[in-house]
């Protein structure tokens, strides 16, 4: 019964993974590069009529990607590595950042909730932004995990404590600046965003299997 409850939640966790992530990359590499090429009357009426159903999907799938995920982690409690571990976290701080940052301050920008636009689109583009390069690396960790462990594995007692602690640092590094910093040059674009997580992903991945 447990295999069978472990492969549902795998199954339904791949799900709204795809639809959270696609819906990331969409407002990153589609929608915000429309805005900025779209007629007023064009734009505002996709901000009115298409980003706020695009946004419930978004935030809804961030959510249950998250739980589903939680349920995961005590099916593969025996199995925790270093691997699983910075994906979750990442995966975690990235639904955060999503309900914490960018849901609340998109309905400023949408018209659902009075306050400083000019305050609040910045603020929900950074940690878009942020959680688009998170999510290189947190994918890559998560497949990792099962088919290319390497940092060795908690329970086992085998975990190398020092790349958890340095990769801990980087991640943390990143997400405060989603939280209290700017836009970096080196994720304003979409090309950079994307170079950038690669270049997280490798750094990361060094970190795990080099400590």
């Amino acid at each position: 019964m447990d295999e069978l409850f472990n492969m549902l939640f795998r199954w339904g966790h791949i799900l709204v993974g795809i639809t959270w992530i696609g819906l990331l990359y969409y407002f990153n590499f589609v929608q915000t590069e429309y805005f900025k090429e779209a007629e007023e009357e064009a734009r505002k009426d996709a901000v009115a009529k298409l980003a706020p159903r695009a946004l419930w999907w978004f935030r809804w799938a961030a959510l249950f990607t998250f739980l589903t995920g939680v349920v995961l982690l005590y099916f593969i409690t025996m199995r925790l590595n270093l691997d699983i571990i910075f994906g979750a976290i990442m995966g975690t701080l990235m639904m955060l950042n999503v309900w914490g940052i960018i849901w609340p301050n998109q309905k400023i920008v949408i018209g659902l909730k009075d306050g400083d636009m000019a305050v609040a689109g910045p603020k929900a583009a950074l940690a878009s932004r942020t959680n688009t390069l998170f999510s290189v690396p947190m994918l890559y960790f998560m497949v990792s995990s099962a088919h290319y462990p390497h940092g060795g594995y908690l329970l086992a007692g085998n975990m190398s404590m020092e790349s958890f602690y340095v990769g801990l640092l980087i991640i943390l590094a990143i997400e405060a600046n989603a939280i209290w910093g700017k836009m970096l040059t080196i994720i304003t674009s979409v090309r950079d965003v994307i170079v950038s997580g690669f270049v997280l992903a490798i750094a990361l991945s060094s970190v795990a299997y080099y400590l």
